[in-house]
C-alpha cells in the first residue's frame, strides 16, 4: 500500500530525513518509532503531500505522492500530532463538515459516514457536545474520527496517544487495533509499550536514518546477545550458585530479586539443563523462565542519545 524509495528532506544544512526506504503491506499496522526529532513527523508530512521531498519518491495505493497528490490524499486519513479540531463546533457538525471538505459530496452519504465513525470511535454519547468541552481522550477520538470520515484505505496517525492518561491510552489503542481489518495504518510514537502492543512491524528511525525494520519479536531475536533465564530455587545458596555457574554454556550468574539471573552463550533453550541440575541435586525448583530483551533495551541500542549526538557534532 505504501512504497518509500530513498526519501530525503533537507532544511539547509540540516538533514531531517536521510535516504530512507520501506514498504507497508495492506492491512498492516506499522510502528514508526524514534526519539524526539528523529524525523518521524517530517516523513509523515511528506507521505501525505504536506511537505515536498528534497530527493526520493513515495507511492501510496499505487499513486505517486508528488505527481498525483490529490489522488493520494483521497486514500489517506491523517491525524497530525496536534489534531485540527474546531472547539466551537459540536462533534457531529465538525465531522459532517470534515466529510464534505474531504470529498463526501452527497448529504446522505455524509450522514451515513459520520454515523459510522461515531460508532467506530465510540463518540455517540458526546456527538452533540462542543469539542472545546471534551476531555483530552475524547478529543483524540474526534481527531481519529476526522481521519476516518471519508473511509480512506490508509491511516497515518502521529502520536495518537500523547497526553492521555493510562485508561484513555488503552481505549485509543484498542480502537486503533479494531481498525486494522479495513485500513492500513502507520502509527508514529516514541511510547515504547504502544509499539509492542499494537504494531505488526516496527521501523526505527534515528537522526533521520532508518536503522531497523522488523517485527517486535524479530528485533528481540536479532539483538539478544545471550540467552537469559530467571531461576528461583530452594537450596543451599553457595552450592546452588556454584552449580549454576558450572553448567555448560553459562557465562554469568547473578543473584537478583529472590532468585538468579543466568546468562548463556547458547542460542538454544538452556532451561531444561538448568532445571535438571536443580532437581538432580535434590533441591526444589520454584520458578524458571526466559527473559527476552525488552523493546526499551533495543531502542537504546539503536538510537543515539541527545548527549551522544551533541558530542559527535562537537567532534566533527
Amino acid at each position: 500500500m505504501i512504497e518509500v524509495d530513498h526519501l530525503t528532506k533537507k532544511y539547509g544544512d540540516l538533514m531531517a530525513v536521510n535516504d530512507i526506504s520501506f514498504k507497508v503491506q495492506k492491512g498492516e499496522i506499522l510502528g514508526f518509532l524514534g526519539p524526539n526529532g528523529a524525523g518521524k513527523t517530517t516523513t509523515m508530512r511528506m507521505l501525505t503531500g504536506y511537505l515536498p521531498p528534497s530527493e526520493g519518491t513515495a507511492r501510496v495505493a499505487g499513486f505517486d505522492v508528488f505527481d498525483e497528490p490529490l489522488k493520494v490524499k483521497a486514500q489517506i486519513g491523517y491525524l497530525p500530532e496536534n489534531a485540527p479540531l474546531y472547539g466551537h463546533m459540536t462533534v457531529k457538525n465538525y465531522l459532517l463538515f470534515m466529510a464534505g471538505i474531504k470529498g463526501v459530496r452527497k448529504k446522505r452519504e455524509r450522514i451515513s459516514q459520520v454515523d459510522l465513525v461515531l460508532e467506530k470511535c465510540r463518540l455517540g454519547d458526546v456527538q452533540k457536545r462542543l469539542i472545546a468541552n471534551l476531555s483530552k481522550g475524547y478529543k483524540q477520538r474526534v481527531g481519529i474520527a476526522q481521519a476516518l470520515v471519508h473511509d480512506p484505505a490508509i491511516l497515518i496517525l502521529d502520536e495518537p496517544t500523547i497526553g492521555l492518561d493510562p485508561n484513555q491510552i488503552i481505549q485509543v489503542r484498542n480502537m486503533i487495533k479494531g481498525l486494522k481489518d479495513n485500513h492500513t495504518i502507520i502509527l508514529s510514537t516514541h511510547i515504547l509499550p504502544e509499539v509492542s502492543l499494537t504494531c505488526d512491524r516496527i521501523i526505527v528511525i534515528d537522526r533521520g536514518r532508518l536503522v531497523a525494520v522488523d517485527t517486535p519479536a524479530g528485533l528481540s531475536r536479532r539483538f539478544q546477545g545471550s540467552e537469559r533465564v530467571y531461576l528461583e530455587a530452594r537450596g543451599p545458596a553457595d552450592k546452588l550458585l556454584a552449580k549454576l555457574k558450572a553448567q555448560a554454556g553459562v557465562v554469568n550468574v547473578e543473584p537478583c530479586e529472590a532468585g538468579y539471573l543466568v546468562e548463556s552463550q547458547l542460542k538454544s533453550d538452556i532451561r531444561p539443563q538448568l532445571a535438571a541440575a536443580i532437581v538432580n541435586n535434590g533441591w526444589e525448583l520454584l520458578e524458571i523462565r526466559s527473559i527476552k530483551m525488552s523493546l526499551e533495551e533495543i531502542f537504546r541500542q539503536l538510537t543515539t542519545t541527545e548527549e551522544a549526538a551533541g558530542k559527535q557534532e562537537v567532534v566533527h
